[in-house]
């Protein structure tokens, strides 16, 4: 997360027959005979939105992935009171339907609100549609990720947001990566283990022999606890 501490999520563990025995739960194998059931626990719920939350938020609400988020754009008509802005925003809603979750805000708000709630529930994408914009038949499409804005031409819309969505997916991959490996640090000693989980939040890589006693004096000595073996992890010593 943005703190450097690591926060576990999409976790699973097999349990075996230790609670099936404690709680006497049996089927019939193949065997037709009663046998303990094996069982397996998986962490995907509710602390995965959790997860996403505090990976990607900012200071000024939830950032969605575009993937999850229940509205993937608000269309939000600017000057809707003036003549042909509300008739072309419910146009642009129509238009986008099809291929993406979209709604429009056509409450008596503010645009400077609109924006702002907009931001503060994470929406992936707000198009913007204003008289000068109908004039130049075209619209203007801001990122909740970093917020650039594009002007795009209304005849290219929908092939435009598909584009943006992913854009704003890539982004968020990317960024959340760089922070875990800027935060991610080498120690080949445990002294150097120490002095790093004293002063740098984040992951630590080092190796380890596999030995309980050796985990356990990580935590003892170093207050740090041991994570995820990375699939395609290098060796980086040989030494525990």
């Amino acid at each position: 997360m943005y703190n450097g501490v690591a926060l576990q999520a999409g976790t699973s563990h097999y349990f075996g027959q230790k609670f099936s025995k404690a709680y006497d739960i049996t089927f019939s194998n193949r065997e037709n005979k009663l046998e303990h059931v094996y069982q397996t626990s998986w962490g995907v719920s509710n602390r995965m939105i959790g997860a996403l939350i505090m990976v990607h938020g900012d200071d000024s609400g939830l950032v969605l992935l575009p993937r999850i988020a229940p509205t993937q754009a608000m269309v939000i008509p600017i000057a809707q009171h003036k003549e042909g802005v509300l008739d072309n925003a419910n146009e642009l809603l129509e238009a986008l339907k099809g291929d993406v979750r979209v709604k429009l805000d056509d409450s008596d708000k503010s645009p400077g609100f609109k924006f702002s709630e907009q931001e503060m529930r994470g929406i992936p994408l707000r198009v913007e549609i204003g008289p000068k914009d109908i004039e130049a038949n075209q619209c203007v499409v801001v990122r909740r990720d970093n917020y650039d804005k594009t002007v795009v031409s209304l005849d290219e819309l929908e092939a435009k947001i598909s584009e943006l969505l992913k854009a704003v997916h890539d982004g968020l991959y990317s960024k959340a990566l760089a922070r875990r490996e800027a935060m991610t640090y080498d120690a080949f000693d445990m002294d150097e283990m120490i002095k790093t989980a004293d002063e740098r939040p984040g992951f630590i890589r080092a190796m380890w022999c596999g030995e309980l006693e050796c985990e356990e004096a990580l935590k003892e000595k170093a207050g740090v606890s041991s994570r995820c073996m990375p699939f395609g992890a290098k060796a980086i010593g040989d030494k525990c």
